[in-house]
């Protein structure tokens, strides 16, 4: 569908509707390599090249990402006391909206995904999704068979709440991989918590069958591929 160009250009998050008005009066605008007519030229934000002083706009309606969250953060549109991930994003992400899809707790780091699309968000969260998030623990005490055992059962946590099955692997120097389908408040931590382990680092490395990307930096992030966004969907698809 067609709208006008200056509300594509301003959905973009980068520039105000009276800035981007401004920009096309002035020439400033291109619309597939040719000068823009006016604010009121009609184009497809989803496919059509628009560049505002030769920089070429991102203008689809909805964005994807992945970051790799660092310690200190929290997941969190907004917050007095500390910085949340929206501080690692530059302004035009958090003016259209994008946000994170579901949570890490301040103290964990790694893959997470932030969107605009409220849809795809709730579906990936959602237990009734059976979305696997995978993530490297580091314990005071190493596992054992019988915490594997525990995890494949469901465990039972402190305070009474049984979790579904889950998966637990046995690594190297006191470090266990635990694969979840739940987010519940703390649930790895609690978990492993329940089996008597105090987790010293936890970083979360997949989801679904998403890898995190190992070239992005820490605290840094990147626009999801059409294929991992497609694996996702799928994954959603067919459940």
């Amino acid at each position: 569908m067609k709208i006008r160009l200056d509300k594509a250009i301003s959905d973009s998050g980068k520039y105000s509707r009276k800035e981007a008005k401004t920009a096309t009066k002035n020439g400033r605008v291109l619309v597939n390599g040719e000068v823009a007519i006016s604010p009121e030229q009609k184009v497809f934000a989803e496919t059509d090249v628009i560049s505002v002083d030769n920089e070429v706009l991102r203008t689809e309606k909805f964005r994807y990402l992945i970051m790799d969250k660092p310690k200190g953060y929290i997941c969190a549109a907004h917050d007095t006391k500390h910085k949340t991930v929206l501080d690692l994003l530059p302004r035009e992400l958090v003016k259209i909206g994008v946000l994170p899809v579901g949570r890490l707790d301040k103290e964990t780091s790694g893959m997470l995904l932030l969107t605009n699309d409220g849809d795809f968000a709730h579906k990936v969260i959602s237990p009734k999704s059976n979305i696997e998030k995978c993530y490297i623990a580091d314990t005071d005490i190493k596992v054992t068979q019988s915490d594997i055992d525990a995890f494949e059962a469901g465990v039972l946590l402190k305070d009474g709440t049984i979790c579904k099955p889950a998966g637990l692997k046995i690594l190297d120097n006191n470090k266990c991989e635990v694969t979840v389908t739940e987010g519940k408040y703390h649930q790895v931590r609690r978990m492993l918590a329940a089996r008597g382990k105090k987790v010293i680092e936890l970083r979360r490395i997949r989801i679904g069958i998403c890898n995190l990307d190992q070239t992005i930096c820490c605290g840094g992030f990147r626009e999801m591929t059409e294929a991992e966004i497609a694996k996702i969907l799928g994954k959603l698809n067919n459940n």
